[in-house]
């Protein structure tokens, strides 16, 4: 399993192509990785980018949690996967986002891609300077989540 550390400043061609990260690249390649999952966040304002493996992975767990007979089921599973799009990296490195995406998270040419361990996520430059969590703030959250 590849893991994606760090976060980049990257440009979008003019064709929406973006060169991806060196380091990132070179987590992929180690594990053969060229086909990815693109989707909108359901939380924030981002794309979160999986390789393919990631993402399958991660639909069985959530088929696994769905009833299929629950309308209210079947409502997550279909907005959880709209506008998902397959994208694969090209032999110079780059993810070709779709137009259509990048304008519903606010990004012309200016983004950032940051590693969130198994995914990348894409954020507009801005929107990601500002979802920084204050020390005080994160300390305290960390304390919740590893109370014992």
């Amino acid at each position: 399993m590849a893991s994606f550390i760090g976060d980049y400043t990257c440009k979008a061609d003019a064709k929406c192509r973006v060169v991806v990260p060196a380091l990132f690249r070179r987590g992929m390649a180690v594990s053969g990785q060229s086909l990815f999952v693109l989707r909108k966040n359901i939380f924030e304002k981002c794309l979160d980018l999986y390789p393919l493996v990631e993402w399958e992975k991660m639909l069985a767990d959530i088929k696994a949690k769905l009833n299929l007979f629950n309308a209210r089921h079947v409502a997550f599973f279909r907005e959880f996967c709209r506008g998902t799009q397959e994208v694969e990296l090209d032999a110079n490195g780059r993810i070709l986002l779709p137009r259509r995406l990048l304008e519903e998270i606010g990004v012309d040419k200016d983004l950032v891609m940051a590693g969130q361990d198994d995914m990348i996520q894409i954020w507009s430059v801005d929107a990601y300077a500002g979802v920084v969590m204050a020390p005080e703030e994160l300390g305290a959250l960390a304390e919740e989540i590893f109370k014992e």
